[in-house]
């Protein structure tokens, strides 16, 4: 009776599951129809090449109305590209620290200092960027302050928690007779870090960055106020930028018809880059798996 009893719990609990499972599938297939509907109309008006590869964006234009997204897409694969040089190996390098050679009161202190990294607002990490960041690189390298440069480096700081704690979570899982095999065959503690943890450990590593890239693309407010916002051709470290989601939060407040279709169609861009990305780093994973 009791064993009957404990089935029909378990079987309601695994409805209630089901169902959150399909709350969630549900949200992501409402969102993706709901912006590529809003986003279609404007290829009725707009042929897509123009609008994937033209930089001439003049939406409010009676003259010469222009609907190209090309410099935001270069200036938001800059700005992800320069957060990334930064990020990565400073966060799979503190990874490595806190998984193997810190002592357990030290990775304490540091993961902690690590999740408040993480639960930063993005507002504060603007008010950085623009009162620290900015000057810093004015004052080293030139230009206005407000550019692909000091973007790039607010992005790494505003990454580094996610790389941390997931590439951590992943060497600590790689099973302790790896490295102990490793070092009775004579191999150094770096030896064994680099030639026998690291790669057992690159799927989770491969999802830490995959992870990363996806905050990195779709930040809006620190980038917005460290990155110029200018919608022109970013020409270099020191030149201003334009992101996707900068261009979406700059205009969507007045933008209307045309202009509102094109900043959907500017979602949907950005929608299917994050699919892509997402595609790409499981098909890595599953690849670097099958190696190991």
């Amino acid at each position: 009776m009791l064993g009957r009893e404990k089935k029909e719990h378990q079987s309601y609990i695994e409805i209630v599951l089901f169902i959150c499972a399909l709350l969630c599938v549900a949200a992501v297939v409402i969102i993706t129809i709901f912006v590529l509907v809003s986003a279609l109309p404007l290829f009725k008006e707009v042929r897509l090449s123009d609008f994937l590869f033209s930089t001439h964006w003049l939406p409010t234009s009676r003259k010469d109305p222009g609907f190209g997204i090309l410099s935001f897409i270069i200036g938001s694969l800059y700005v992800t590209f320069g957060a990334l040089v930064i990020a990565v190996p400073l966060g799979i390098a503190t990874a490595i620290f806190l998984a193997e050679m810190s002592t357990p009161k030290m990775a304490e202190v540091l993961g902690s200092a690590v999740q408040l990294l993480a639960g930063i607002p993005s507002v504060i990490y603007g008010f950085f960027g623009v009162m620290v960041i900015a000057p810093k690189v004015r004052q080293l390298f030139g230009g206005s302050g407000y550019s692909v440069m000091s973007a790039s480096i607010v992005l790494a700081i505003m990454i580094l928690p996610t790389i941390i704690s997931i590439s951590e979570v992943a060497i600590s899982a790689v099973p302790k007779g790896y490295k102990e095999a490793s070092l009775s065959l004579g191999a150094s503690k770096w030896q064994t870090i680099f030639k026998v943890i690291l790669p057992a450990a690159r799927p989770g590593i491969l999802a830490s960055i995959g992870l990363g890239i996806g905050r990195a693309v779709g930040e809006t407010t620190a980038v917005l106020m460290v990155g110029g916002n200018a919608p022109i051709m970013p020409k270099g470290l020191t030149s201003m930028v334009r992101t996707l989601t900068m261009n979406i939060a700059t205009d969507m407040g007045y933008a209307s018809g045309l202009h509102r279709t094109a900043l959907f169609a500017t979602g949907a861009v950005l929608f299917v880059f994050i699919m892509l990305l997402n595609i790409f780093v499981q098909v890595m994973q599953k690849k670097v798996k099958k190696d190991i």
